[in-house]
């Protein structure tokens, strides 16, 4: 599963782009953000995200948990969000 980080000043729909495409090759992506304004932009990116893959006939879910990331010899706690996609039936 690919991982994208997000941080306080990742540009959301450039992110939401990001999640987008990799959705369109996988069926999940994973996104990791330590901080708040990290969360943040995160949280805006996937809805974002799945506006326009609602359009083009995909559904996603997302899935919070936590992550242990290590940042130079210190280890910090942040938080993951998997993503992951559902085509829709076409009717």
């Amino acid at each position: 599963m690919e991982i994208l980080k997000v941080s306080s000043k990742s540009n959301p729909n450039k992110v939401a782009g990001a999640i987008a495409g990799v959705i369109s090759k996988n069926e999940q992506v994973e996104l990791q953000a330590i901080g708040a304004g990290a969360v943040n932009q995160a949280v805006k990116a996937v809805a974002i995200a799945s506006r326009f893959l609602r359009e083009q006939g995909t559904k996603v879910y997302m899935v919070p948990g936590f992550v242990e990331i290590q940042i130079g010899e210190e280890m910090r706690t942040g938080i993951t969000i998997k993503i992951v996609s559902e085509k829709d039936e076409i009717k």
